[in-house]
């Protein structure tokens, strides 16, 4: 017997054994399948609330919030008294920095079920959210009246106590011997003394500023190069690329692709590690910014409050400024090019419009730098909304013609989990590398980098497995409220 929409009974009935199966991959943290058993139901049945919600909530689990919005509201559209529906739409908005827009659900979700603990409980620290941004948007000083904390800090003046045991930088050059010293203080959970946390990251911040927004790298005949991608704050991960394919030197350069920092609980020791490198030798690390080098992301996703908890808030401020002078993206041998997220929503961008990109602050929410830094490549041809919503999805049609536009062979990006830690698209034209491995401690991934060797450049890569850390959980230091959804 069929339904008014078309559904038959038997219809039903499978969509809530694919629902089941869902349940049981989302469970196991196979959240990509979830989605695909869930999307079978819904084509099914899609009058049923509850599948579009529980989507939404793998969605949001693979960081695609603007996709669980979209599956959240279409779930209080057919049923508007399911509190699910808004308490998952909610947890998006909040994912994605819309602290308003989640209220508004949570308070939704108040209503429906006034007597929900969790519910109240959420709904509070929502409150909470609102209020301290609508403080800071009150007293926060325009750009142009801004004075940068950085010319207000001078190291030199800061003493060293004699009892402190740790890495000392002598003098004013950061030294291989410094790095590896203070490398494996973090790795045994000793801290740097804040004096050589200064110096580290204001001498980046002076070889960032002088870098152009796009870098041209060349790598020498019989030369190789490594790009890695999101490291996202897993030091130990990091310890262990270093491990597999040598420290960065000039003899063995590296390109970290961005999101250095947030999710993992050890970005404080990823950054300056790899700060401590630049300084070391400008030569032997490159540093693009990610999307989550940015003041929105850090306030939500750990590294603002790692910051604050580890060194202190002058460093907070310090490292925004920072993160705001990282180049955007790097050319290599004219032939590759690597860049944090895609490209954009108008065709015709040229290597020279994104070098011309004024890169000295925080990301807008259109244009070539929100685009570079959040935009995913799409299996279908043209350009689609983002899963995420920010940036856009583009096709392989897309990146064939930019890189024929700007004489380009392939495309290197990041941003993005892969099972494998990377993953070829585009028909060959298009590499996602991504280098956190079992990423925030339940995606299961591998981490991936590539090595390059020149003439040919032709990419070499590597995956490779998690290692053990410090029980210290990825979001410790996250905001209050986040950690309740996660």
């Amino acid at each position: 017997m069929a339904s008014i929409d078309g559904t038959t009974n038997s219809d039903v009935e499978k969509a809530e054994e694919l629902k089941l199966l869902a349940n049981e991959a989302f469970k196991a943290h196979k959240y990509h399948q979830a989605i695909e058993l869930y999307t079978q139901a819904i084509e099914l049945n899609n009058q049923n609330a509850v599948y579009w919600a529980n989507r939404a909530i793998a969605h949001t689990r693979l960081e695609e919030y603007g996709s669980a919005v979209q599956d959240a509201t279409k779930a209080v559209e057919i049923d508007p008294r399911y509190s699910k529906g808004y308490y998952r739409r909610g947890a998006a908005y909040l994912a994605m920095g819309k602290f308003k827009e989640a209220l508004k659900d949570f308070q939704q979700v108040k209503r429906i079920c006034p007597n929900d603990p969790d519910a109240n409980r959420k709904l509070k620290e929502c409150e909470k959210a609102v209020q301290k941004l609508r403080f800071e948007e009150a007293i926060a000083v325009q750009d142009y009246d801004r004075h940068s904390v950085a010319d207000s800090i001078d190291y030199r003046s800061i003493d060293v106590e004699p009892q402190y045991a740790g890495a000392r930088i002598e003098g004013d050059n950061v030294t291989l011997d410094f790095v590896k010293k203070m490398m494996d203080d973090f790795k045994n959970q000793k801290p740097l003394h804040k004096r050589y946390a200064y110096q580290i990251v204001l001498q980046a911040r002076e070889m960032l500023r002088a870098t152009p927004s796009l870098v041209d790298i060349t790598v020498q005949n019989g030369d190789h190069f490594t790009v890695c991608g999101d490291v996202h704050g897993q030091f130990y991960d990091l310890l262990n690329i270093f491990e597999l394919n040598g420290l960065p030197s000039e003899e063995n350069p590296y390109l970290f692709n961005g999101d250095f920092v947030d999710r993992g609980s050890f970005s404080v020791e990823v950054i300056l590690a790899l700060f401590a490198f630049k300084c070391m030798s400008p030569s032997a690390i490159y540093l693009s910014r990610g999307n989550h080098e940015s003041k929105s992301m850090n306030k939500i996703y750990g590294f603002e409050g790692e910051v604050k908890s580890k060194l202190s808030d002058t460093f907070v401020e310090l490292f925004a400024e920072v993160f705001c002078c990282l180049p955007l993206a790097h050319v290599i041998n004219e032939k590759i090019f690597v860049v944090h997220g895609g490209l954009f929503s108008t065709d015709g961008v040229k290597i020279s419009d994104i070098r011309a990109i004024d890169r000295f602050c925080e990301p807008p929410e259109e244009g070539l730098m929100c685009e570079l830094l959040w935009s995913d490549p799409q299996p279908g041809l043209g350009r689609g909304p983002s899963k995420r919503g920010v940036g856009l999805s583009f096709g392989e049609d897309v990146t064939k013609r930019f890189l024929q536009e700007n004489n380009l062979e392939l495309l290197v990006r990041s941003h993005e989990v892969k099972d494998e830690g990377y993953e070829i698209e585009h028909d060959g034209r298009l590499i996602t590398v991504f280098s956190a491995p079992n990423y925030c401690d339940q995606m299961g991934n591998k981490g991936a980098f590539i090595r390059f060797k020149a003439p040919d450049l032709k990419p070499d890569i590597v995956s490779f497995s998690a290692v053990p850390h410090p029980d210290v959980k990825p979001m410790a230091y996250a905001n209050n409220f986040l950690r309740m959804f996660s």
